[in-house]
């Protein structure tokens, strides 16, 4: 077998998405994802351990970060580990791993960011929507070819 490089990250986002341009003008959009893993200790305490993923997104998918996830979202995203070199003002050699996400799923449900931004809602029932029927595509044919 050859190998594979692959992360599977859900968690919150610290942040609201990093987005930039490169010259070209591709979107890059970075973000830290929160994961917390919860466990009892030998003494039966609850203990957390929180971990800080950075995500790099690019191209399309990084404008749709941009669009629709802020602070607090839920959020999956998957794609290989890499550490890129870089060389900051004073020319010192750097290095940072990341998760370039290939796939990202919005795991909130609609409208809930898991932040403090929107009041909570009182009731967990869904709010009832009045729909009107439209009654002109009666007299459509029939024919559909599937």
């Amino acid at each position: 077998m050859s190998s594979l490089n692959k992360a599977m990250v859900i968690g919150r986002l610290g942040a609201d998405p990093d987005v930039r341009y490169t010259q070209s003008n591709t979107a890059v959009a970075t973000m830290s994802v929160a994961t917390t893993e919860r466990y009892k200790d030998r003494n039966g305490e609850l203990q957390e351990n929180t971990e800080w993923h950075r995500i790099v997104a690019w191209g399309r998918l990084a404008e749709i970060c941009q669009q629709y996830l802020k602070k607090g979202s839920l959020v999956y995203f998957e794609g290989p580990i890499q550490t890129r070199e870089w060389e900051d003002k004073e020319g010192q050699k750097r290095y940072t791993t990341e998760i370039k996400a290939l796939n990202m799923q919005m795991l909130d449900s609609r409208g809930d960011s898991g932040g403090s931004s929107a009041p909570a809602s009182k009731s967990n029932r869904p709010a009832k929507e009045t729909v009107e029927i439209d009654d002109s595509f009666d007299d459509m044919d029939d024919d559909l070819p599937f």
